[in-house]
Formats: structure tokens, C-alpha cells, sequence
């Protein structure tokens, strides 16, 4: 907690003044962060089409991570502190309820990649909910991850960001689709 009180130059009693623990002020970034990435999201429940608000999705993800690469490192890149590995001690107050998928983006995705089992969009073979939920979330963040760790690496070419991460998500989406829908593998959707 010193240290985060001399990066952001304020006294460590100012910043223990909010938080009680260096746990509670994980979990309220973490809270505010996934908040923002919901937001992001927020533009997708007009999609009526689950596989294209299932694309959509993914993009959006993509694009708040590379334009929020320190966001997405905290989210997604920190390991979660062990003290709250179960679940946080109850006198934090959290301000995302798990599984609702207006505030939970795992549970949003969920729901997506459900809707689609349930219109029979993917193929036989693509029916564990979980299963499929987490391949399409590493797909995305794979993608992004490699980017904002290595983006500036000299010994290789990297180009795009955007570009490779939504070409992924669109094959391993149309991969997975009973009947092709096309919409991702036109080359102005990976831009």
C-alpha cells in the first residue's frame, strides 16, 4: 500500500482512509475496470443475431484492451490474490453481481454463446456451454495479450493488432458455425 500511495503520490493513510487492505482495493479496481469493459459491451444487446452480437462481442473486447492495455493487464494479466481466490470477504461490498450478465461480462458471454447452442448455430460437437464460452474467451485474449506483452518485440513482425485479433475470433467463430453466415471473413471486418 506505501508503494501504491508514492506512485500515485498520495500518504498511505489517505488511501487507507477507502480501502482497509491492499485485497479491497483490488477488488474495487477490479469492479470498476470490468464495469468499463461492460460498457463497452453495452452497444450489443440491439444485436439480434447471437452469432453477430457473439462476433460483436469479441471485437469489443479486443478493442477495449488494446485501447486500455493497462486496464486489461490489472483484469486479466495479474494473478488474483489468493486471500480472495473463493470468494472476497464479506464486508467488501461489490459493486458487480456474479452471474448477471447486465454487470458480469464472463456471465454476458455466456449467455451469448447459449443463445447461439440453443438456435442450433454451431455445430454437434459445440454444446458445452463453458467449454465454448472459455475456447472464444482465449481466442480474444490470447490475441490481445500477445500484443500488449510483446507488440513491441524487434524479432518479430508484428502488424495490426486489431487487424490479427478480430481475424482470429471470426475463424474460430465461422469454424464452429453450422451453416456459414460470412459476415466475418470479409476482409473490412478485420479492420
Amino acid at each position: 500500500m506505501r508503494r501504491v500511495a508514492d506512485a500515485i503520490e498520495y500518504t498511505p493513510a489517505a488511501i487507507y482512509a477507502h480501502f482497509k487492505d491492499k485485497l479491497h482495493m483490488m477488488i474495487a479496481l477490479c469492479d470498476s475496470d470490468f464495469g468499463l469493459l461492460r460498457d463497452a459491451m453495452g452497444d450489443l444487446d440491439s444485436i439480434t443475431d447471437p452469432v453477430q452480437r457473439l462476433r460483436a462481442s469479441g471485437h469489443a473486447y479486443v478493442d477495449f484492451a488494446l485501447l486500455h492495455p493497462h486496464h486489461y493487464r490489472f483484469m486479466f494479466m495479474t494473478p488474483w490474490p489468493e486471500e480472495a481466490s473463493i470468494e472476497p470477504p464479506p464486508e467488501i461490498k461489490k459493486e458487480i453481481k456474479k452471474g448477471n450478465p447486465d454487470q458480469d461480462v464472463y456471465a454476458f458471454l455466456t449467455l451469448l454463446v447459449r443463445d447461439c447452442i440453443a438456435q442450433g448455430r454451431f455445430k454437434p460437437e459445440y454444446t458445452d456451454v463453458d467449454l465454448v464460452t472459455q475456447t472464444f474467451w482465449a481466442a480474444a485474449h490470447g490475441a490481445v495479450s500477445l500484443y500488449i506483452t510483446h507488440g513491441n518485440d524487434p524479432w518479430c513482425n508484428f502488424t495490426n493488432p486489431t487487424k490479427v485479433a478480430r481475424m482470429l475470433i471470426n475463424s474460430q467463430l465461422d469454424g464452429m458455425l453450422l451453416q456459414p453466415d460470412n459476415a466475418g471473413t470479409a476482409y473490412g471486418e478485420f479492420i
